[in-house]
């Protein structure tokens, strides 16, 4: 008998839950295991590069959230027809990435009395560059990121999209209607629409 997939990350969805998504597009059985922050410390040693999440298979540990999401999107036919459409997709889950790399500094990097400024500059400078590249991406695909059609940016996207309104206190994707459009299509696929119903309630 096949040994579940575990995936290990914090108690809350973070970086953990654009992951969560695609196993529930795929219909993947797993462990959901998680530990509170306090923990961690005590973990890191575990992981093979003192991160998380971590997606152990057949008693592998694989880290990297964009290893692990490419993975589950080429068991799942959300990376494209061919390599260009692939590097296309890889792309836009890279900017997701390097947007998500700002909020980590800003919110649990940064001093907090030197929050405000970068915090600042995040809302006025950094989400609009991003935000608006990503809306003209849609406009031009038809609602989806690259050639019309689903791929794993768009669940990227869709399962960080929580993450960093949380951190703003405001729906990021306000005024950026097709990008709301793209999380909303995302999040009632029948699959990711009945985990979001039965995961843990977290403040992140």
């Amino acid at each position: 008998m096949a040994v579940k997939p575990k995936l290990t990350y914090f108690n809350c969805r973070g970086s953990g839950e654009p992951i969560r998504y695609l196993l529930a597009y795929g219909n993947t059985e797993y462990e959901d295991v998680r530990f509170e922050d306090e923990e961690f410390p005590k973990l890191k040693p575990n992981f093979p590069y003192g991160q998380v999440p971590v997606l152990e298979i057949n008693g592998k540990m694989i880290p990297q959230t964009l290893a692990i999401c490419r993975y589950l999107a080429k068991r799942n036919g959300l990376y494209g027809s061919d390599d260009f459409e692939a590097m296309q997709i890889d792309a836009v889950a890279d900017a997701i990435v390097d947007l998500r790399n700002a909020f980590t500094f800003c919110y649990w990097i940064t001093p907090e009395d030197q929050r405000p400024a970068h915090e600042e500059k995040l809302k006025k400078q950094t989400l609009p560059f991003y935000l608006s590249r990503f809306e003209k991406s849609l406009q031009e695909n038809n609602g989806y990121f690259v050639n019309g059609k689903l791929s794993y940016a768009d669940i990227f996207f869709a399962g960080q999209v929580q993450h960093f309104s949380d951190n703003t206190k405001y729906d990021i994707t306000d005024g950026y209607p097709q990008l709301k459009a793209l999380v909303e299509k995302v999040e009632n696929i029948p699959q990711i629409k009945a985990w979001i119903e039965k995961r843990p309630k977290t403040d992140f």
